[in-house]
């Protein structure tokens, strides 16, 4: 099969379109033929070995013909022998590592059946960030109907999401972006948007339940003067530096208001309930550019940028019907 393979760290240009061998099932996998993958901060990390726990899972001193990539949408190919519940030719979406490739073969828990009213590439862009916002707010933060929510980074991958799953559970949600992104913030639901070239709403403003931090632009100080009495910050890991999440550690074992940083993880039931979310037209993907397969290292170089809006997604059923 034709995958995107990784032999150093750096930049873009260490991938390299290869062909590899076809992933084994195990007897609780399920292999999928890939036909859209989702590009993710997770990407940057493996890429550039930063920070250097992630040279770990993927090679130490470099990578050993890596395959990059954690989302994908496709069409089950085979299933393991204690798999229940999938059968081939079923599409699914769902989180595992190594998407960057014609097929992808992990554990059944980490898929769900695709979203009736998405394509493969819809459904490609949801995992990973829908995930994280989901239990960022829900778990993590506790969020309940009627709370003021902020999200600070509302118009990236996890921040579109955060916007609309705040609203399907009842919140009153504000969202903080740039100019060029106030449109697409109040066209996914927000009741309130904030552009930070324009206004800084750690100085003035009403006070917030619940801040969803995705950009880690602003001191937990700064923060912290925009919450209510019971308010909390939940800062997402998944976008930040080490120096960030290691403060927000530390300052979450004395401060009430400092939530930890969370690592989101896809299970099938949260899965089903973003499906289920989705298919009753609360939540939408919202898709910033998609590229090829053999286009990875443009689609990262434009990823790494820092503008997207919404999530790239890398397309592969041209090469699978090839």
């Amino acid at each position: 099969m034709k995958a995107i393979v990784q032999t150093a760290y750096g930049s873009p240009e260490v991938l390299e379109l290869k062909e590899v061998d076809r992933p084994e099932v195990k007897e609780d996998d399920v292999l999928v033929r890939v036909h859209a993958a989702g590009v993710n901060a997770g990407d940057y990390f493996t890429l550039s070995g930063s920070p250097w726990l992630v040279r770990l899972m993927v090679g130490f001193p470099k990578p050993k013909n890596y395959i990059p990539g954690w989302d994908l949408a496709g069409r089950i190919e085979a299933v393991g022998k204690n798999v229940q519940g999938f059968q081939p030719d079923d599409e699914v979406f769902g989180a595992c590592e190594h998407t960057f490739a014609e097929y992808a073969s992990a554990n059944a828990d980490q898929f769900a059946l695709k979203p009736a009213n998405l394509t493969f590439e819809q459904a490609a862009a949801v995992p990973t960030a829908a995930i994280t916002a989901l239990q960022g707010l829900r778990d993590a933060g506790k969020m309940k109907a009627g709370q003021k929510v902020l999200i600070n980074g509302a118009s990236g991958g996890v921040g579109t999401f955060a916007v609309q799953i705040a609203k399907a559970f009842g919140a009153e949600v504000t969202g903080v972006c740039s100019t060029r992104n106030v449109d697409l913030v109040r066209s996914i639901g927000a009741d309130h948007v904030i552009d930070y070239t324009q206004e800084d709403f750690t100085q003035s403003g009403p006070r917030y339940d619940l801040i969803l931090d995705n950009v880690a632009n602003r001191s937990f100080s700064d923060l912290r003067r925009s919450l209510t009495p019971r308010g909390v910050i939940i800062p997402n890991s998944g976008h930040s530096g080490m120096g960030y999440v290691i403060k927000a550690y530390l300052l979450s074992a004395f401060m009430r208001r400092q939530g930890r940083p969370f690592m989101a993880a896809a299970n099938t039931e949260d899965l089903v309930a973003l499906k289920e979310l989705i298919e009753s037209g609360k939540v939408t993907p919202v898709i910033d550019r998609t590229y090829p397969l053999s286009e990875i290292p443009e689609a990262l170089g434009y990823a790494a940028e820092g503008h997207v809006r919404g999530k790239v997604v890398i397309i592969m059923e041209h090469i699978n019907d090839a």
